[in-house]
């Protein structure tokens, strides 16, 4: 299985990713990445294989002041296990990141190439931005195109989204998929399960099927099909093996449950 993070906020937000991703190695992986975007400023950095590749990439990379980040581990599904197929996806001004699998990926991917984007990964997860980027291109509202976006797609998904065209949001989408939300004052978290934001969020917001929205300065924005929503924050368990099992009796229970979500 995949794995999520996302953290908004002044942090040191590599750090903050890969400790996030670290937590989530139980899940399996065979790659991973992050992303960050500060103002201006967009940074990606992908690496095969462990982890700790991954970190020595990034040695030299320091994420100080205000910024959106978003990182993955890849268990490969679409496409062999390498950088160009390994999360985040980039577009021209955005970056994606998605646990699941997009069905009708094809048709989607189909009707962009015919408008002339380009594809660089063999991944279903890709269709996303470049998806993103066509509404977006039209209408110049981000949410807007967000939206459009997650209602396009079929299948399971759990996705993050930041962008360029809105340098202080995260965009989030939950469908089959685990997928949490973590606060700690004004800084907010995202994560695939409990472990990577256990010690640094107070409270969590268990994302429910069919949930999307944007954080934008502290605050969560969320909806369903019948249009915005609220929601109850839980205080957050400390204890990271139960958080790992997700209310499962055993790894091996939870790996196969989460498995036949997806397929």
């Amino acid at each position: 299985m995949c794995g999520i993070v996302g953290y908004i906020g002044p942090k040191e937000k590599k750090e903050i990713l890969l400790e996030g991703l670290q937590e989530l190695e139980y899940r399996g992986y065979d790659s991973a990445g992050i992303a960050v975007i500060e103002g201006d400023k967009l940074h990606d950095y992908k690496a095969i294989g462990k982890l700790e590749n991954l970190r020595n990439k990034t040695k030299a990379y320091e994420s100080e002041g205000f910024g959106i980040s978003i990182g993955h581990t890849r268990w490969a599904t679409h496409g062999k296990p390498t950088e160009l197929n390994a999360h985040p996806h980039l577009g021209a001004y955005s970056y994606v990141v998605h646990n699941g699998i997009i069905e009708n990926y094809q048709e989607i991917k189909t009707e962009l190439q015919d408008e002339g984007v380009k594809f660089l990964s063999q991944t279903d997860t890709e269709t996303i931005v470049h998806l993103f980027e066509k509404y977006h291109n039209k209408s110049n509202e981000a949410f807007s195109a967000f939206e459009k976006t997650i209602k396009r797609l079929d299948g399971a998904y759990a996705t993050l989204l930041i962008t360029e065209a809105s340098p202080d949001t995260i965009f989030f989408a939950k469908n089959g998929s685990p997928m949490l939300i973590g606060f700690d004052n004004d800084e907010v978290y995202f994560a695939s399960s409990d472990t990577p934001v256990i010690g640094k969020a107070t409270e969590v917001y268990y994302l429910e099927d069919g949930e999307y929205g944007y954080v934008q300065e502290g605050k969560v924005h969320l909806f369903d099909k019948n249009g915005s929503t609220s929601f109850t924050k839980q205080t957050l368990s400390a204890d990271k093996i139960l958080a790992q099992k997700d209310g499962y009796r055993f790894f091996m229970e939870k790996e196969i449950y989460e498995q036949s979500r997806v397929m």
